[in-house]
């Protein structure tokens, strides 16, 4: 009779626990540390690493270690706001730097972190109405969305998964500990075979990066076609033609990097823009069927009307949010009028909307977002606006407004990618998204504090904290000033970015322009997951690539993270 009132305790009845009030104030604590970190991170290396991964791995330590909490879907939560929490590192640490150098530091920081807050409802409202269309019917990868359900579900799908993953983890860590330690992050096999400089052939080490391309897949192909035609074929026809830069031109920069710079950077940004436009004119009706179908959901409270937040609450979202850019704009500077401001706060809405398109088409087949360059654009278009207030006041509004929109497209992907994660542990999708709008709030409060400190410990833009892409963002903003903008490779690449996307094949335009935007080393290193993945799948089957290469791929980009978090922490706490 005991043994059978303790079985009856033990067993669990209705739902499980999910959005708790532990699983929130878990996932805040684990953001707080990995945006601290990775913001860190980012004014190092250029570019942010994804939190997702870490905080569910940081989270089954603490809510199943250490507090006996068994729930998948609840640690899933945990890991949503974490990263929604992370979210604000990259939105931030892209563009707000830049105001520091080139010299204008006395902005308002509450003001911008205002801004930010708003920026980010205004991703999660706009994004939200896709959910299905991006998950449920075109059933896109989101290669890291999958790394992390790995996560979640291994602990309960068997020893086997779970070592497999450990084993990915160990090899990546140990891998990127050691490119770290003795400063090796790329190896140049192009010169040592004796290939044209002008072929780039130098590779990125990084299992992470092979282990995003077996996730994706086929998915990547379209990306890795892009990559390879910059320097493998545009760059011989331009050595056929006599038409490469000289060294004078070129300075102290290598050729490839100069040409990627000059020439297949903008034409790529180009092709995103206008494969994106062309993607959403083309999926307009199904985007408007979507949000009907959520509305006559909302009016019948059917069973689909709890996969999703109420319709009209979305709308506030997006009115308020929008209400608040404009106020943010006309107040960033005394010279900004309300005609400017309310300019200035339409199109960086619309901006976002757009580019949250794009952001989310591209993670969701590669896993590589081209964050940097939506913001690079939409700063350069605010900053076009802005122009008649003078230099100082422009590059501070167009800032003000342009933070704004990058941490809105950054919740926008990091959502997205949630809610694949979502999809295949099982969890509501609505929860979800209230985790993301609870989180919110916390990410600029906390990256903006870190970016007063270090630039007071370090300065912005030094030999310690180069700040990439914030460096780029102010060349581009005094270029734009000075009336030098590379207008004709923005428009040409639109045109082939928006022809590729209206052949049929979804998304072509973006991938094939993603390839043009990133570097080649990350490219190369990728097509290698990319390839056996595809070798995989035909010598061993779907089922072996599942079981056995994906557990794998997903401690590649697991292990790689932990240790650059780690070398994070130490720069930050150890000095």
């Amino acid at each position: 009779m005991a043994d059978e009132e303790t079985r009856q305790r033990i067993i669990r009845r209705g739902p499980y626990p999910e959005l708790t009030l532990t699983a929130v104030m878990v996932g805040y604590g684990l953001g707080t540390l990995i945006a601290v970190s990775i913001g860190y991170a980012a004014l190092i290396l250029g570019f942010s690493i994804e939190g997702s991964e870490l905080a569910a791995i940081l989270g089954f330590g603490i809510l199943r270690g250490l507090m006996g909490r068994s729930s998948i879907i609840e640690n899933n939560i945990n890991q949503t706001i974490a990263s929604a929490v992370n979210g604000a590192s990259s939105g931030l640490m892209f563009t707000v730097p830049a105001l520091f150098i080139l010299g204008h530091t006395e902005f308002n920081a509450v003001l911008m972190v205002f801004a930010c807050i708003a920026g980010g409802i205004l991703g999660i409202a706009f994004i939200i109405p896709l959910r299905k269309q991006m998950i449920d019917f075109e059933r896109l990868t989101y290669p890291g969305g999958v790394a992390v359900a790995t996560i979640l579900k291994s602990p309960g799908a068997g020893i086997r998964k779970a070592i497999l993953l450990l084993i990915g983890i160990a090899a990546s860590g140990i891998v990127h500990f050691g490119t770290q330690w003795i400063g090796l992050e790329n190896y140049d096999l192009g010169t040592l075979i004796g290939l044209p400089e002008y072929t780039n052939g130098i590779w990125y080490i990084s299992l992470l990066t092979v282990g995003v391309g077996f996730i994706a897949g086929k998915g990547g192909i379209s990306f890795i076609v892009g990559g390879f035609a910059c320097y493998w074929i545009l760059a011989p026809i331009l050595s056929a033609m006599d038409l490469l830069p000289s060294a004078e031109a070129i300075g102290s920069m290598a050729l490839p990097e100069h040409l990627r710079v000059t020439l297949f950077r903008p034409v790529g940004i180009g092709m995103l823009i206008g494969g994106a436009i062309t993607g959403i004119v083309l999926a307009l009706p199904l985007m408007i069927s979507a949000i009907k179908s959520m509305q006559s959901a909302a009016k019948l409270k059917t069973a689909h009307s709890q996969d999703e937040m109420p319709i009209k609450l979305l709308y506030i979202g997006i009115a308020g949010a929008t209400v608040l850019l404009f106020v943010v704009a006309v107040m960033s500077v005394k010279e900004m009028g309300i005609v400017r401001g309310g300019i200035m706060a339409i199109v960086g809405t619309l901006w976002v909307w757009i580019a949250g398109v794009i952001l989310s088409e591209c993670i969701g087949r590669t896993n590589w977002s081209p964050l940097s360059g939506m913001t690079l654009i939409a700063v350069t278009i605010l900053v076009v606006i802005a122009s008649g207030l003078g230099d100082g006041p422009a590059i501070v509004a167009s800032i003000m407004v342009g933070a704004a929109a990058c941490v809105a497209m950054s919740q926008a992907t990091d959502l997205m990618m949630d809610l694949k994660t979502g999809y295949l542990v099982g969890a509501s999708p609505k929860k979800q998204q209230i985790g993301q709008f609870m989180a919110t709030w916390l990410g600029p409060i906390v990256v903006m504090a870190l970016i007063f400190v270090l630039h007071k410990a370090h300065g912005l833009g030094s030999a310690k904290l180069p700040a990439p892409q914030a460096q780029a963002l102010a060349g581009v903003m005094e270029s734009i000033l000075g009336g030098d903008v590379p207008l004709q490779k923005y428009l040409a690449g639109a045109g082939l970015g928006a022809m590729l996307s209206a052949s049929g094949v979804g998304g072509l335009g973006i991938l094939v322009g993603l390839g043009f935007y990133l570097p080649f080393n990350i490219v190369l290193t990728y097509t290698i997951g990319t390839v056996l993945r595809i070798a995989s799948d035909w010598k061993m089957g779907r089922a072996f690539s599942d079981e056995v290469g994906i557990p794998v791929a997903t401690g590649f980009i697991v292990g790689e993270a932990l240790v650059g978090v780690g070398f994070a922490l130490r720069a930050v706490f150890g000095g």
